[in-house]
C-alpha cells in the first residue's frame, strides 16, 4: 500500500505544483526564521491555493506562541498542524481546543530510549511524526538530513500513527517502507540541490521509486 508522502518546506509554486501533482498527500511550509525553508505566512497562503482539494496543507511551527499560530492560522488556513519544537501534550492540547484543528507531534529519535517520548501524547496528537534527532550544533529541529537506525521502530506499538522524517531519499525509501510500518513519509532535503532549494528532477525520483515499490515485486 502506497504510503502518505509530505514534502515540506515548500517555498515555490513550481516545487508545490509538482509535489501535488507527482501524488503529494500533503504539503508543507516552515514557519521557523532559523530554518532556510523559512516562509512567511502571507506567501504560504497563496501557495496553499495550488494544493486546496488534493493534498492536505500543513503549517510547521517550532514552539510558536498563538499570537504567531493566530496569524498563521488566518492566512494559511492549513488542514493540520505540526508542532516541531518542545511543546508539552497540555499544549497540544491547548492548541487543538484553540484552533479545532488536528495537530502532528514530532518526537526527536536518535535511540530506542527515544521512544518512550511518544507516550505522553498518545490520544492527544492525532498523528506522530518520527524525526531524526538533530546532530550535535544544529539549530533546526528537522530538516537536517540525517536519520535513525530504523531497526528500532519494530518495537513500536502498531497502533500508533506516524509518518517517518529524517534523512529520506530515492536510495533509501525503500529501505525505510521495508522496515518500518510508517504509514507516511515526511521528506525535504532529500529533494533539494541546496538547502530550501527544491529540486524538480528530485521529487520525480523519489516519486518513481516510491510508484515501482507500490506495485510490489516485479511479477507478482
Amino acid at each position: 500500500m502506497k504510503p502518505d508522502i509530505k514534502i515540506c518546506g515548500l517555498k515555490t509554486p513550481e516545487a508545490l505544483e509538482r509535489a501535488v501533482r507527482r501524488g503529494a498527500s500533503h504539503v508543507g511550509f516552515i514557519f521557523f526564521e532559523k530554518s532556510p525553508r523559512h516562509i512567511e505566512p502571507d506567501l504560504a497562503g497563496e501557495l496553499a491555493k495550488g494544493a486546496r482539494g488534493a493534498a492536505k496543507v500543513v503549517a510547521v511551527t517550532v514552539n510558536a506562541d498563538n499570537d504567531y499560530l493566530d496569524e498563521i492560522v488566518d492566512l494559511v488556513r492549513p488542514d493540520i498542524l505540526q508542532l516541531h519544537g518542545d511543546e508539552s501534550p497540555e499544549r497540544l492540547l491547548n492548541v487543538k481546543v484553540l484552533y479545532g484543528l488536528p495537530v502532528m507531534k514530532a518526537i526527536s529519535i536518535r535511540d530506542a530510549a527515544d521512544l518512550a517520548k511518544i507516550d505522553p501524547y498518545i490520544g492527544i496528537a492525532d498523528r506522530i511524526l518520527l524525526d531524526a534527532k538533530a546532530p550535535a550544533g544544529s539549530d533546526l529541529p528537522g530538516g537536517n538530513g540525517v536519520s535513525f537506525d530504523w531497526t528500532i521502530l519494530r518495537s513500536l506499538d502498531g497502533s500508533v500513527d506516524y509518518m517517518l522524517s529524517g534523512g529520506l531519499n530515492k536510495d533509501n525509501v525503500v529501505e525505510a517502507l521495508s522496515e518500518t510500518s510508517a504509514g507516511g513519509l515526511d521528506l525535504s532535503s532529500g529533494v533539494e540541490s541546496a538547502p530550501g532549494v527544491k529540486d524538480l528532477s528530485k521529487i520525480d525520483a523519489f516519486f518513481d521509486v516510491v510508484n515501482d515499490w507500490s506495485k510490489g515485486p516485479k511479477g507478482a
